[in-house]
């Protein structure tokens, strides 16, 4: 073969490949050449990354307005679905409501519609504060005595307790030094503001009744 031949010979090879080169596909083709140098490589597929579903069941309810309870709230929501629990926060000693609080229910769709249904709705003239809370935000001792209702103090029981209790024969002397000494910053009030008045005395045993003595 002589040196025309050959020539001709690898131009036509040289085209040929350049046509195959082109006819591969786009997704067979590769992406870069490595610089440590090899064949070319593609890039790896990444797979589109999927939303991450939605668990939340717990809602924050903020701006409860007074009368709007537990027996009222469970009234309310379950037209919505069905509650897993619910809690308003309450004052320790007196029991009263701080005006939040937060529902629980057994589906997320459930959830995630009343939180957009019922976001700064009005209700008793104020406006309902209404947020899905993230389940990993929902703090483990949340749901800590959710189901205690709090039973109202008589406090004015508590006092008559308190007052009519038997007194022993030292706290009645000790009743008794307080009046005295009472008594005493009156009389002497009325005597630093110029009246002329006698105040009468204390008239009081030291022994208190029979049936208050301790035996």
């Amino acid at each position: 073969m002589g040196v025309k031949a050959k020539k001709t010979m690898k131009k036509r090879l040289k085209k040929a490949s350049h046509q195959h080169s082109l006819s591969l596909r786009k997704d067979q083709a590769p992406d870069f050449l490595p610089l440590e140098g090899g064949p070319g490589r593609k890039i790896p597929v990444q797979k589109p990354v999927e939303p991450i579903e939605d668990k939340a069941t717990v809602l924050y309810l903020g701006r409860i307005p007074h009368g709007f309870y537990e027996k009222e709230m469970e009234g309310f929501f379950s037209q919505f679905g069905k509650i897993k629990r619910l809690r308003i926060a309450r004052n320790k000693k007196t029991g009263k409501s701080k005006h939040f609080g937060f529902i629980e229910f057994e589906s997320p769709e459930v959830a995630k519609i009343v939180a957009d249904c019922m976001h700064n709705q009005l209700l008793f003239e104020h406006l309902l504060q209404v947020h899905l809370i993230p389940t990993e935000h929902v703090h483990p001792k949340l749901w800590r005595g959710f189901n205690y209702r709090y039973k109202p103090v008589n406090w004015v029981q508590l006092e008559r307790d308190r007052q009519d209790k038997e007194k022993s024969l030292k706290e009645h002397k000790k009743f008794l030094e307080k009046i005295r000494m009472r008594d005493l910053k009156r009389q002497k009030k009325i005597a630093a503001a110029g009246i002329d008045y006698e105040c009468p005395e204390f008239v009081g045993g030291d022994q208190p009744a029979a049936k208050k003595i301790k035996v």
